[in-house]
């Protein structure tokens, strides 16, 4: 199959563009989809040709292509209502002061598009945030009004920004995800209609945040894959035994007293057959892009392993009717 097999790198950040090339390239990769707190600064792509120039002679060395960034802790600044843990997404310089970190991320992920362009990638992955997350349970009492107004801000927040990407000829894709404007089918569905299905904007299908809230990721391929503009191979496994439940009990991720934990591809509940068939009757010729997640695996061992899965469910539809041979010359 034509898809290439790629590697995000925001769980990889810790190496360098060359270190990341050559890890990938042994583990059996054919690309990369960068992140841009790891291996690439976006400024310097938009300011600097020979910046781009080495980034792409490395991945080239390497024989690896790219074909999005992953814009995910830039993303969720724009969107979400602050509190101490973002500041861990923005400069330093700008702990604590809500309003400034949303102004950088507008402009980081306007420059964001400017980068991918400027390297030659089609599509930016990544989050929005969202101001209404807190309000998934309604509790105290949520009004409707409450749950319009938080997508008018996304969508006053999110425009100027998709103009951008207009403009650079770069689609946004959002990963579908908890703590985002759109978390699961109906808050997804609500979303492309609040931008009227701006073609700018779609997603990053991610089955594995489908999967442990009960959303069957297929039903949700097959509803929407017409504005599926990449897509995430990560995977989760769901065990409940009667003390745990799907909200984790605050409780980190790994902990095996969760009721549910992300795991190396192959490892979980998620039926890649049933999506790459739904892919192929798309003709989604896009990246499957492994976003290895898995506390209890060494993540050289995990990464090379999923590589090896998704090349080998990576298959082709038909040419021809199972049947076309059942017949008398």
């Amino acid at each position: 199959m034509a898809r290439p097999v790629t590697l995000f790198t925001g769980q990889w950040a810790d190496l360098s563009l060359e270190e990341m090339c050559k890890t990938a390239k042994d583990m059996g990769y054919e690309g990369l989809e960068i992140a841009t707190w790891g291996q690439v600064d976006v400024h310097k792509a938009v300011e600097d040709p020979a910046y781009v120039k080495n980034i792409r002679d490395t991945l080239d060395k390497y024989g690896l292509g790219c074909w999005a960034l992953g814009a995910h802790l830039a993303g969720q600044c724009v969107g979400d209502l602050w509190d101490e843990r973002l500041d861990g997404f923005a400069p330093s310089r700008l702990a604590g002061q809500p309003e400034k970190i949303r102004e950088w991320a507008i402009e980081e992920m306007k420059t964001t598009a400017r980068a991918a362009k400027a390297l030659g990638a089609s599509v930016v992955t990544g989050f929005m945030g969202s101001p209404i997350w807190k309000f998934w349970y309604s509790f105290p009492q949520t009004t409707e009004e409450m749950i319009e107004k938080g997508y008018k801000l996304i969508y006053d927040l999110w425009s100027p920004i998709l103009d951008v990407f207009d403009e650079c000829g770069v689609k946004f894709a959002l990963e579908v995800h908890p703590t985002e404007i759109a978390f699961d089918y109906y808050s997804a569905q609500r979303l492309l209609e609040v931008f009227d299905y701006r073609p700018t904007l779609g997603f990053n299908f991610d089955p594995s945040h489908l999967v442990w809230q009960g959303v069957d990721p297929v039903v949700f391929l097959q509803d929407f894959v017409k504005y599926v503009y990449h897509v995430h191979v990560k995977d989760v496994y769901v065990y409940l035994n009667g003390r745990n439940g799907i909200l984790g009990s605050h409780i980190t991720f790994g902990d095996p007293r969760r009721g549910w934990n992300f795991v190396s591809p192959g490892h979980g509940d998620v039926d890649f057959d049933k999506i790459i068939r739904v892919l192929n009757a798309a003709n989604y010729q896009g990246p499957l892009s492994v976003e290895w997640e898995d506390s209890g695996m060494d993540r050289i061992f995990g990464a090379t392993e999923a590589c090896e899965f998704v090349k080998k469910l990576n298959f082709s539809p038909s040419a021809v009717a199972f049947d076309d041979a059942l017949k008398v010359d």
